[in-house]
């Protein structure tokens, strides 16, 4: 931990606290971007701030987000912040094919592809996911590769659910 005195030879005081006076709030930013995107197809699923202001956006929709997106967000959001008051960098884009799914939206989207599930006790699920509402999702499980064992049809699987408090992260399985 850092420290630093005042002019006058005061107390210590640690480094972190007169930073953070400086640090541009995440729920700021958030607030800024969803007023802008909440009569468009774009919708929010992150943003961080990191040291040194620097802002990371990330939006989807059902589509795909395109530059201008990205490039319309970002001129709002440097035009609510004032560079005068507090110096920072900003990034806008969307979160990427192989980042963990972040909102509902996302599994609809996604509908009908393979994912990769990890639940909360490490286990790893591969399947194709079927749905998802506020409860939960359901996939139906990837065939086994067991050679000991006949290798089942996707009609003969059973969907199975489970609860997002259960669930670690989702991913898309990106195949080539």
């Amino acid at each position: 931990m850092y420290f630093c005195r005042g002019f006058r030879g005061g107390d210590s005081v640690p480094f972190f606290i007169s930073m953070m006076k400086n640090m541009i709030r995440k729920e700021h930013i958030a607030e800024l971007a969803e007023a802008f995107l909440k009569d468009s197809a774009n919708y929010l699923i992150d943003v961080n701030v990191r040291s040194g202001n620097r802002i990371s956006v990330y939006i989807e929709n059902t589509e795909h987000v395109s530059i201008q997106d990205c490039i319309a967000l970002s001129k709002h959001l440097e035009s609510q912040l004032d560079r005068e008051q507090q110096d920072f960098e900003l990034e806008v884009s969307s979160p990427g094919i192989d980042s963990p799914f972040r909102d509902l939206r996302q599994y609809t989207k996604y509908a009908g592809k393979d994912i990769e599930i990890t639940l909360l006790n490490g286990d790893k699920v591969l399947g194709t996911l079927v749905g998802a509402d506020e409860s939960g999702i359901e996939i139906i499980p990837a065939p086994s590769r067991s050679k000991k064992k006949a290798v089942k049809t996707s009609t003969d699987i059973e969907p199975n659910r489970f609860s997002f408090p259960e669930v670690k992260e989702t991913r898309l399985v990106i195949t080539f």
